[in-house]
């Protein structure tokens, strides 16, 4: 199928995303309603919803999502209608959080009833980046353009900053990080975030490389005292970010950590960077840098996609 003939339709942000830098964002005819970058795909018609209250705290939303979950209802619908009416020849979903995005069995049963369509269902997942990497290549493969170059561009420059980040210490005195994906209750950024944290100069602290993210104990970050918190929580722009962060800064409970003391918190946009494993990653490490390395890195996201508490 050449590429005027493509219709793709992308349930995932970092897929969308992906296929606006591949040169494929004409072919784009439908979007989740998660899906916000580049700009110009807000015009798409939306083929998702979420089945629960997304404006609430993030204690309020994992409440949410507990009870949903726990009786074995998908947090998000699609619109079966849209999608019939939108004929894609291709729709991108994931695999791998069932509380992020919709899932390939969300999709699977959305086009079950799609009898006079030929769907390609193309589901990514990612741990690290080099499956990151592996799944812009992949998703280039599927609608037949090259993504090696795209993926050299970024590679090369996460070389460069790891090149430049690498020069200004050594592992032994690399600040000590703890990245936080979710405020309430505290969860720890996993899968490839302890490697950007890595690749900027520092070391991750209880997150393993690879592995999901997952929820601890503010007595385990008290033991572990990082040097630097970062709030990126999943879905939240830096505002949001900033807000409810703030609040358990000043707790009592809080205040007694060394990055608290030091004033070495800081609020990342984690719906734009950090949670997304496409294209943008590069971005997420740049912020990173400029945190870590205050002063030798500028890529003028301060402000924009981070702010210190």
């Amino acid at each position: 199928m050449d590429n005027d003939g493509m219709r793709i339709v992308s349930l995932l942000p970092s897929g969308t995303e992906t296929v606006a830098a591949l040169g494929l964002a004409d072919n784009l005819v439908g979007r989740s309603h998660e899906c916000d970058y580049p700009p110009d795909v807000s015009v798409l018609p939306v083929c998702t919803s979420s089945r629960i209250d997304t404006t609430g705290t993030s204690r309020d939303i994992d409440t949410a999502v507990r009870e949903t979950m726990a009786n074995a209802i998908s947090l998000f619908e699609v619109d079966t209608t849209q999608l019939a009416a939108l004929r894609p020849t291709h729709i991108i979903t994931q695999d791998q959080c069932a509380a992020c995005a919709v899932s390939l069995k969300d999709v699977e049963a959305a086009i079950s009833g799609m009898t006079d369509t030929d769907v390609q269902i193309i589901s990514l997942e990612a741990a690290r980046l080099g499956d990151v990497w592996a799944g812009i290549r992949r998703l280039g493969r599927e609608l037949g353009v090259d993504a090696e170059d795209l993926s050299r561009i970024i590679t090369r420059r996460i070389a460069k900053i790891a090149m430049r980040s690498g020069a200004l210490g050594h592992d032994d005195d690399a600040p000590r990080v703890a990245m936080i994906e979710w405020i309430e209750p505290v969860m720890v950024a996993g899968n490839w975030v302890p490697e950007l944290v890595s690749i900027a100069g520092g070391e991750s602290v209880l997150a393993e490389l690879g592995e999901p993210s997952h929820e601890i104990a503010l007595e385990a970050l008290s033991e572990a005292d990082p040097d630097i918190i970062i709030f990126a929580p999943c879905g939240f722009a830096l505002p949001r970010a900033a807000g409810e962060a703030r609040k358990v800064v000043d707790s009592e409970q809080w205040k007694s950590l060394r990055a608290v003391r030091t004033g070495r918190c800081f609020a990342a946009d984690g719906n734009a960077h950090f949670n997304r494993p496409g294209p943008r990653l590069i971005e997420s490490v740049e912020i990173l840098t400029e945190i870590l390395h205050p002063g030798d890195f500028d890529f003028g996201h301060q402000g924009i996609a981070w702010r210190q508490l």
